[in-house]
């Protein structure tokens, strides 16, 4: 199984989106899929942007009709997409210091818990490309193992994990990842066109997103204190 993943938004208040979101893709073909998007960005983006190594959802060069034309033409490259979110007000207080967030070890946690989503599985092999990000508090060795140690256990006997942190401008299928989670922000962030990319991608979401922490501080503030006899 190979699974190509991206996020979008920044964890600390500052950053204008509620939602920091993770989404992810498997596909039968990855090299077919990569080579058809790229003719798709060279023959269908305006001519000043198209031989750009990247051209992201947020590109400023694509416009609202382009934009959801690209969307609508992944979806038909029969991509199969899971997505995680958090609210960033619902951050634990684990991942919180002072004056920021652990957004290393929180990423990585997030990262772990939508992989999850893909087990169990019969595949041996586990392969899962990240965009590469910079990774606050923890080093990228150490981010590799928490997510091989987090997953290793409900893979079949003899199953593989790796992980590769990519640059995606050399990878077209994280380009698709990038398109892929700017429209799933876009809808939980109420964007302008975010109605309209979510029903064009709801059909190759398989079960629904997933909230991380959706109740940590109610729960942590209603929890009861234990009883003194």
């Amino acid at each position: 199984m190979y699974i190509f993943l991206d996020e979008s938004g920044q964890f600390h208040k500052n950053h204008s989106d509620s939602y920091f979101v993770i989404g992810s893709f498997t596909i039968g073909d990855t090299k077919r899929t990569a080579k058809r998007f790229k003719s798709w960005c060279r023959s269908k983006f305006p001519k000043k942007i198209r031989r750009q190594s990247e051209i992201k959802f947020s590109d400023s060069g694509v416009t609202d009709k382009l934009r959801l034309k690209t969307i609508k033409y992944i979806c038909n490259l029969d991509v199969r997409i899971r997505f995680s979110f958090i609210k960033k007000e619902n951050i634990p207080y684990e991942y919180r210091t002072k004056t920021s967030v652990e957004s290393g070890l929180l990423y990585t946690s997030i990262v772990g818990e939508t992989l999850e989503m893909y087990l169990p599985t019969n595949d041996l092999l586990f392969h899962v490309f990240c965009d590469q990000r910079p990774l606050k508090g923890i080093g990228r060795r150490e981010f590799v193992e928490k997510i091989k140690t987090h997953l290793l256990p409900n893979l079949p006997k003899g199953g593989h994990v790796k992980i590769e942190m990519v640059d995606s401008k050399e990878y077209q299928n994280i380009q698709i990842a990038d398109w892929v989670v700017g429209g799933l922000a876009c809808y939980l962030n109420k964007r302008h066109l975010g109605k309209e990319i979510f029903s064009l991608l709801k059909n190759n979401i398989i079960g629904e997103g997933k909230e991380m922490f959706k109740d940590y501080w109610e729960n942590k503030y209603n929890k009861k204190p234990n009883r003194q006899d």
